[in-house]
């Protein structure tokens, strides 16, 4: 992992302090004012909690993540995080988050049972439903603040694929859970929807956090895996279901027409005071089967940015033309932004050498 400063100058070259091969160091980065955290999901150590012992490679792709502060220009490694129930092939630092003094990290693949908050750690009949762990600083020194678990947990669901936190709210995707429900805090327990994917929110009040929100898409259908990707600002959060297949374009189009398998779409959220509603569905201006929208996603205040990493166009630059699909998979960007409670898309975004 590479870290440059302004102007585009290299300022830190990051390894792992345990270097391992296949370890996967950097899958997952996230940054927050002078501090790093990357994921390292295949990394093999049997240590649990913070700073334990890195050479005992006992315990294959139990993984890891590893915080790295800046002083003036320099970057050092400030802990080597672990789950608190490091378990073989969980994959903890599948995906990362930080905001502040906070670390959120996600283990798609731990077995637990637990369901909510901070549950038992210890039932592994449930493999591969996913946990995540919230870690918190103290001056230089970081310990476990909270274990996460879904409401709903199951076997296969991959909670943890994705998470996200800004301040005292956290967001966690599990892309494989089943249920049918649609919107926000339906039933859970149908699983006749596979794969169609859900989202959590919990938050933290006084050191303690809980459970606050399960959201589903509002056109909740299998295979979706709404819940991929995860972002959130404030009181906005946006969700990314890159296997959703309707036909609509732009924002809060047609949700019923099916018929481009794996366009993709994006779900805005907005909070008022503890609740939690859909405020936008958010589509390509240009959709077309297999580009994949809704993976990755990323909001700051007013702003979303939705990737489509396998969109076609030979397009370059901010906002041109969109229609030629010459240039397979060469991905693209859309740039979509709030006024009030209304969404439009503002750019189109291709690199500068499609």
């Amino acid at each position: 992992f590479q870290v440059f400063a302004v102007p585009a100058t290299q300022q830190a070259y990051l390894k792992a302090s345990n270097t391992g091969a296949e370890d996967r160091f950097a899958q997952a980065v996230a940054i927050s004012g002078d501090t790093i955290v990357i994921g390292a999901p295949r990394e093999d150590s049997s240590s649990t909690a913070i700073n334990g012992d890195e050479a005992n490679n006992s315990t294959n792709s139990a993984g890891a993540a590893y915080v790295f502060g800046r002083e003036g220009a320099s970057w050092n490694q400030q802990a080597y995080l672990k789950a608190s129930n490091t378990g073989a092939s969980d994959e903890f630092g599948t995906s990362v988050a930080i905001s502040g003094d906070t670390i959120v990290v996600g283990a798609r693949y731990e077995d637990s049972n637990a369901t909510g908050v901070n549950g038992n750690q210890a039932d592994n009949s449930a493999s591969g439903s996913g946990a995540a762990y919230v870690f918190v600083r103290s001056g230089t020194t970081w310990v476990q603040q909270a274990y996460l678990k879904a409401t709903n947990t199951d076997a296969g669901d991959e909670f943890g694929y994705a998470v996200a936190v800004s301040g005292d709210s956290a967001i966690v995707g599990a892309l494989f859970e089943d249920s049918s429900s649609t919107g926000l805090n339906g039933n859970q327990s149908d699983n006749s929807s596979s794969n169609s994917g859900a989202a959590y929110v919990f938050v933290r009040d006084n050191d303690l956090w809980s459970h606050q929100a399960y959201l589903k898409s509002s056109n909740t259908g299998a295979g979706d895996v709404f819940g991929c990707a995860v972002a959130i600002s404030g009181d906005s959060l946006v969700v990314g279901a890159s296997w959703e297949d309707s036909n609509a374009t732009g924002v809060n189009g047609l949700q019923s027409d099916n018929s481009l398998s794996f366009a993709g779409a994006a779900y805005v959220f907005k909070r008022d005071g503890t609740n939690w509603s859909q405020q936008a569905y958010l589509k390509a201006s240009n959709t077309d089967q297999g580009d994949y929208f809704g993976s990755p996603v990323a909001i700051c205040e007013n702003t979303v940015l939705v990737g489509a990493y396998a969109e076609d166009s030979s397009a370059t630059g901010v906002n041109g033309d969109q229609a030629s699909n010459s240039a397979p998979d060469s991905g693209a960007a859309y740039i979509f932004v709030r006024s009030g409670s209304n969404w439009t898309q503002q750019a189109y975004l291709k690199p500068s050498n499609t």
